[in-house]
């Protein structure tokens, strides 16, 4: 019996996701588990604990055609935050769409890291006024306005549409009134100074996007992954505007791809600034870039 039949077959959710994990691991699909829990839990709109404890509650044809449908998606390789069409980050609910990368686990390391400068400055209690260039869905402001209840945020990207998810999600999560959104290029027109400047801008060389893996390749906007040729413009565009957007003593963190922590360091050395360190992810890679004026 093929895994598909077996899917077919079954008849109660434990069997439908015993089926389903299966199935995503003899495709080689990641946390084959986790991802079968997850669509069966949005195929019978329920959350995790009811899918635990009713695993013997009997399934039927058309709950079974529902979660055919989005296994079929999720084995063309179509990430599951893309399925359901949201995704957790710093423990916030955030609708994601084509038109924005999926928030990454790594990417909370620049909230860690911009957190630590706060708190050891003295000034979560602070009116800190906070930008986030490229915001795509607004994970990194989102995150660190619910943080800091008297802080403010500006946040940029390129992509209208991108802003349209960002701001719907500001509403979602009551934080709309404390955020402004600009369509622009990294700053431009953007009046600053900003006591904290963050960003997880494009830094995938160009030539290499086409080997990244699909979920990834395939699904995620180009305009968030391309740095260009060396995967370093979107640092260059950054530390040409750093010195006008960063109040003294305040600090810019951008998030890093593997490797590139001594080329974006010369950068912002060569922009004038001074670089305070980078703060690993939890894989030990060198992710967020801390630079001070």
């Amino acid at each position: 019996m093929t895994q598909d039949a077996r899917l077919v077959a079954a008849r109660t959710i434990a069997a439908a996701r015993q089926a389903l994990t299966e199935l995503f691991r003899q495709a080689g699909i990641d946390s084959p588990d986790a991802d079968a829990r997850l669509l069966i839990a949005e195929a019978f709109d329920i959350g995790r604990t009811e899918l635990m404890v009713n695993g013997d509650r009997a399934v039927t044809s058309d709950q079974l055609k529902a979660i055919e449908a989005l296994a079929q998606r999720r084995l063309a390789h179509e990430p599951v935050a893309r399925i359901l069409g949201r995704k957790e980050f710093w423990s916030l609910p955030l609708q994601v769409s084509s038109a924005v990368l999926v928030p990454r686990p790594d990417t909370e390391t620049i909230v860690e890291a911009a957190l630590d400068f706060v708190v050891r400055g003295g000034l979560r209690m602070e009116p800190l006024r906070i930008l986030d260039i490229g915001t795509g869905s607004g994970a990194l402001i989102l995150a660190l306005l619910s943080e800091l209840s008297e802080a403010r945020g500006t946040a940029t990207d390129i992509s209208a549409a991108a802003l349209d998810v960002a701001r719907a999600n500001a509403e979602h999560l009551n934080l709309a009134s404390r955020c402004t959104f600009i369509e622009c290029d990294i700053a431009e027109g953007v009046p600053g100074p900003f006591d904290l400047i963050v960003s997880n801008p494009p830094y995938i060389v160009h030539a290499e996007i086409a080997a990244l893996e699909p979920e990834v390749r395939d699904y995620d906007p180009a305009l968030a992954l391309d740095g260009g040729n060396d995967g370093l413009d979107a640092y260059r565009a950054i530390a040409r505007d750093a010195r006008r957007l960063l109040a003294p003593g305040g600090r810019l963190i951008v998030e890093l791809g593997a490797g590139q922590e001594p080329a974006v360091s010369a950068l912002f050395t060569q922009a004038g600034l001074t670089v305070a360190g980078a703060r690993n992810d939890l894989a030990g890679i060198p992710r967020a870039l801390v630079v001070r004026f």
